[in-house]
């Protein structure tokens, strides 16, 4: 029997990891844990291996030394797609979008291969529901899209598969405010719905706005780590 009192493991784990690219290294002996339904925010100036840590993370890149685990599984070196099966979705900097297929077209795509064509249906509604707006441009090519629309169908398309983890990369790069704000409300709600986010975010002030943790990041690596107010005083020289 499984005793009640023990807590879940964490949805990711780094252990010790390193990871570059060829000769280049950017990530030195990085560790921490993510709890399920746990929100925190990786800040840091830019160049510091934030966006290598987030496509580690999803199994993009693998890790020289050191292991990532997933749900308590270690999945070092396995595939990307095996990661996604385990329940980590990425949402990476930029858009990315298939541009001469309509709003719906790219979203049937994930969710028909996900849930079969009797489930696609109740999974374009949730899209919808999360963003009012990608209905009303259901028919709409993508390439037409605002940036912020590219965003938002972006995140419709990970979110509705309710993945373990959603890693969130540079999400209001380029948005009018009013757009991150939407955003960054959509965040809110799947984290209360049991979402764990790995924030990566430029705008601290967002980031913080919605982490229970932080960790700050400096020359590939971890150079604090703890609640909000804790770190509020590294935090501050990134504002």
């Amino acid at each position: 029997m499984t005793d009640s009192s023990t807590p879940p493991p964490p949805v990711l784990e780094f252990d010790d990891v390193y990871a570059g690219y060829n000769q280049f290294r950017a990530l030195f002996g990085v560790s921490f844990t993510i709890a399920p339904a746990q929100a925190v925010a990786l800040i840091g100036p830019n160049g510091v291996g934030k966006t290598t840590l987030a496509r580690v993370a999803s199994g993009l890149v693998e890790p020289s030394a050191g292991r990532v685990l997933v749900d308590g599984s270690d999945l070092t070196g396995r595939e990307a797609h095996e990661f996604a099966q385990a329940g980590i979705a990425h949402a990476p900097e930029g858009r990315s979008v298939f541009g001469t297929l309509t709003v719906e077209e790219n979203l049937l795509l994930p969710f028909r291969r996900q849930f079969g064509r009797a489930g696609q249906g109740p999974a374009l509604e949730r899209a919808y529901e999360l963003f009012p707006r990608l209905g009303e441009r259901r028919g709409q090519e993508a390439g037409s899209l605002s940036g912020g629309e590219q965003r938002m169908l972006t995140l419709a398309r990970v979110l509705v598969l309710e993945p373990a983890l959603l890693i969130a990369d540079e999400l209001s790069l380029g948005l009018a405010p009013i757009v991150t704000n939407e955003v960054y409300e959509v965040l809110q709600r799947i984290l209360a719905n049991g979402t764990a986010l790995l924030v990566i975010e430029q705008q601290v002030d967002h980031a913080l706005s919605v982490a229970d943790h932080v960790i700050v990041l400096e020359r590939g690596e971890v150079i604090s780590s703890g609640p909000p107010d804790q770190v509020d005083a590294v935090a501050e020289s990134f504002r």
